[in-house]
């Protein structure tokens, strides 16, 4: 468990750095704790693999002052969990971006939301559950599908760490779009 909280720890410390992800910025997590174990997405939850991602990734995210969105399972239509403060946050800071989603009525379990949406939502200071989410960067763990759930562009990101435990990894950070043509002048700290 303690390699897999590093791992995680790694990948979403790098993916911040790479996508330069603000103060208050929102990173989506979708993790199949099934696949992080070896075993094939929504046929081998495991809680404490989730609570040992959870916990690497929140220790980053907290230094880095920024917000957890954890994505659900597909049994709740991959709903997010997120902290209520970051939806309130978002919605005072303009140019954050983020698209403010309805809140939903569903408490997460292992089999309905998955280990990982379950974990945040236990562990969370005032969790919210959301229909979706538009965040800065996102981490794929295992296969489960996040673009939902980022904002307009996603960038691919290579990562140094390749896998949680046995889980594949895809990382994705966002840039506003760019407009105009071959005369476009752009703005290299906004890209």
């Amino acid at each position: 468990m303690k390699d897999i909280e590093k791992q995680a720890a790694e990948a979403v410390r790098e993916l911040c750095d790479i996508a330069k992800v603000k103060e208050g910025g929102i990173v989506v997590v979708g993790c199949s704790s099934s696949e992080v174990g070896g075993g094939v997405i929504g046929h081998d939850s495991s809680p404490d693999i989730a609570a040992a991602v959870y916990r690497g990734i929140v220790s980053v995210l907290g230094e880095k002052k920024l917000y957890l969105a954890a994505q659900c399972c597909e049994h709740l239509n991959r709903a997010i969990v997120v902290e209520r403060e970051a939806v309130a946050a978002a919605l005072a800071v303009s140019n954050l971006g983020l698209t403010v989603y309805r809140e939903v009525n569903a408490v997460p379990q292992p089999k309905a939301g998955g280990s990982f949406g379950t974990c945040a939502y236990k562990n969370m200071k005032d969790p919210v559950v959301l229909d979706g989410i538009a965040a800065d960067a996102g981490l794929d763990i295992g296969g489960t599908l996040i673009g939902m759930h980022l904002k307009k562009v996603a960038v691919p990101v290579r990562l140094a760490v390749k896998q949680i435990g046995c889980a594949s990894i895809l990382a994705a950070r966002t840039r506003i779009p760019f407009t105009g043509g071959g005369r476009a002048v752009y703005d290299e700290e906004k890209m």
